[in-house]
């Protein structure tokens, strides 16, 4: 897959740009401040329908401004594609293929896969297990077009079993049968959820550590390892009766709490060097190793998953990378055929040093 060209109007800080790409390289320079993440947060939102940086959509309309429109040429194996996406402030996001509205996000989810690294990917090991857990989903949702339909489902339904539990404990009462009317639904689309965490998990897992040997250069074991409370004394032959019995045996403490304290909207990835949590151990390069080890593994399992090469995208890495690191980086896009690269930079004279290490046909727009 590669976007032949991007139009962006009245996006962020940019009432209207138009870029032709390389097949291969694209770089963008200029100061800080002058929008070159935004212009990967529209390759961002090409491929999963929203921002990167956690923006509401809304959020993202230029100043003073009505509406914003990125749209796309996507070229594929078959045929080109037009990817327009329009948000105006007064009715709700549309994505077009064609000219033709999607009937539901989920069916644009893996059209386009894409991987990004940037400076915000620390807060996947300094913060909670949801923010690990939306990175797991966004994974698994580029590679399987039921994975996000079943996650949603599962997500509603707690919702409303969750306000059930508060109406119960606001107007004190209490009905376990209209609470139990939850149960089928939650066990029968989390097991599914269940299962292709816990098996995309498996898959990525030896080729973090591949890439981390690689990238460091070190001797230390890394992992990601899945944590769920349907692993705790698990029978993999009965995975749904083992979940139902987890809300079974958790309701009272779900009618204290009055939100559903057991399930797979709980779940975790523990980030593990030498068998420790590596934001306890790991120096601050060890850390910046796995987690670009995470991303290329990301990327190369994507590609595994779905014949599609994703779009790479590199946001302001060269300024927290030693030129060591930069190297073997750069070193492993060359070697694994990564595909479209976007990369921004505010030094142009250091991005054009990386880009004839690639040896690849690049372009660099000045922003």
């Amino acid at each position: 897959m590669k976007i032949k060209n991007l139009s962006l109007y009245n996006f962020k800080n940019h009432s209207e740009k138009k870029f032709d790409f390389s097949p291969q390289i694209n770089c963008f320079v200029g100061n800080n401040g002058a929008g070159k993440t935004n212009i990967l947060d529209a390759l961002h939102y090409l491929s999963v329908g929203k921002s990167f940086l956690g923006n509401t959509d809304l959020n993202n309309i230029k100043n003073e401004e009505d509406f914003f429109t990125i749209s796309a040429e996507i070229q594929n194996d078959e045929s080109e594609d037009i990817i327009r996406i329009t948000q105006p402030k007064e009715s709700k996001k549309v994505i077009k293929k064609n000219d033709k509205s999607y009937d539901r996000m989920a069916d644009h989810i893996g059209y386009l896969p894409s991987v990004m690294i940037s400076p915000y990917d620390s807060n996947l090991i300094s913060d909670s297990g949801e923010s690990r857990r939306k990175f797991l989903d966004s994974m698994i949702s580029q590679t399987d077009s039921e994975y996000l339909f079943h996650l949603i489902q599962y997500q509603k339904t707690i919702q409303q079993r969750n306000a059930l539990l508060k109406y119960f404990a606001k107007n004190r009462v209490w009905d376990k049968d209209s609470l139990d009317i939850y149960n089928d639904p939650i066990t029968k689309f989390g097991t599914k959820i269940f299962e292709k965490r816990r098996t995309f998990v498996e898959k990525l897992n030896p080729i973090v550590q591949n890439f981390y040997s690689i990238i460091s250069g070190g001797k230390e074991t890394v992992s990601v390892i899945y944590e769920s409370h349907l692993l705790e004394n698990f029978d993999f032959s009965q995975p749904q009766k083992k979940f139902n019995d987890l809300l079974k045996e958790s309701l009272e403490k779900d009618r204290m709490l009055t939100y559903t304290s057991k399930g797979i909207h709980k779940d975790d990835l523990l980030f593990e060097m030498d068998a420790v949590l590596i934001k306890k151990i790991g120096s601050q390069g060890q850390q910046k190793s796995f987690l670009i080890s995470l991303k290329l593994a990301q990327m190369s399992l994507v590609k595994e998953l779905t014949n599609k090469t994703p779009i790479l995208l590199l946001d302001d890495i060269f300024d927290k990378l030693d030129d060591t690191r930069v190297s073997q980086l750069i070193e492993l896009v060359n070697q694994e055929n990564f595909g479209q690269i976007f990369i921004t930079d505010t030094h142009r004279e250091r991005t054009e040093s990386v880009v004839k290490k690639i040896n690849e046909e690049s372009i660099i727009f000045e922003i």
